[in-house]
């Protein structure tokens, strides 16, 4: 189990983040970061299941990888957008792939860091959730 060492590696209190990863060992690796940070979380691996998410979960937050399978994950992130849910993508990407209208989104690259991942999710988030 990875284990968040951040220097402010205190957690974020109970936060339901919803993961959308296509990657079944980067998807177990983020999740584990996320319960070391206190977050309960929902995962989607195909694009369907994370719109179906992102429209009816109850949610605070959400970290996607821009390309699922093949497919941009932007339907979701329009769908998380319209429900007032923040989001952070994860991507190998560069900003300059991100349209327009998500420039504004904090960009997690690739390979993860539980260094970076912590401290971002504090920002974008918030500290605490539903909890």
């Amino acid at each position: 189990m990875t284990s968040f060492s951040a220097p402010s590696s205190r957690r974020l209190g109970v936060l339901v983040v919803l993961l959308v990863e296509d990657e079944m060992m980067i998807a177990m690796l983020v999740e584990d970061m996320l319960r070391d940070l206190g977050c309960d979380v929902v995962k989607a691996g195909h694009l369907p299941r994370a719109l179906t998410l992102a429209n009816t979960a109850a949610l605070d937050g959400a970290i996607l990888d821009i390309n699922i399978d093949g497919e941009m994950v932007y339907p979701v992130a329009r769908a998380l957008r319209a429900r007032g849910i923040p989001f952070i993508f994860s991507s190998g990407y560069t900003a300059a792939m991100v349209p327009a209208e998500f420039k504004d989104v904090p960009l997690l690259p690739k390979p993860l860091e539980d260094s970076v991942l912590g401290p971002l999710m504090e920002e974008t988030f918030g500290p605490t959730g539903r909890g």
